[in-house]
């Protein structure tokens, strides 16, 4: 995979990890920030959880895992995006 992959779907770009990371709150605004959440492993009270952050790195939510997390994000019509 190239740093910008069109994906399967027509319309859809897939960005690799490192690409994601760099990428600054007013970036993740222009590629739609109302649509695209952030996962990342934390500990909380001891054990792991995983955080869900808006595009511009608000804090929105936890889950127990990433699957969780996940599932919360496409719930509220967002796509999830890892960053570990």
């Amino acid at each position: 995979m190239t740093d910008h992959d069109t994906g399967a779907e027509a319309g859809r770009t897939v960005m690799s990890n490192s690409v994601l990371r760099s990428l600054s709150p007013r970036d993740f605004a222009a590629l739609g920030a109302d649509v695209v959440a952030y996962v990342r492993p934390v500990v909380m009270n001891g054990a792991r959880a995983f955080s869900i952050h808006a595009a511009d790195g608000t804090p929105i939510g936890a889950a127990p895992s990433f699957q969780l997390a996940a599932a919360a994000i496409r719930q509220h019509e967002m796509e999830p995006a890892s960053v570990h």
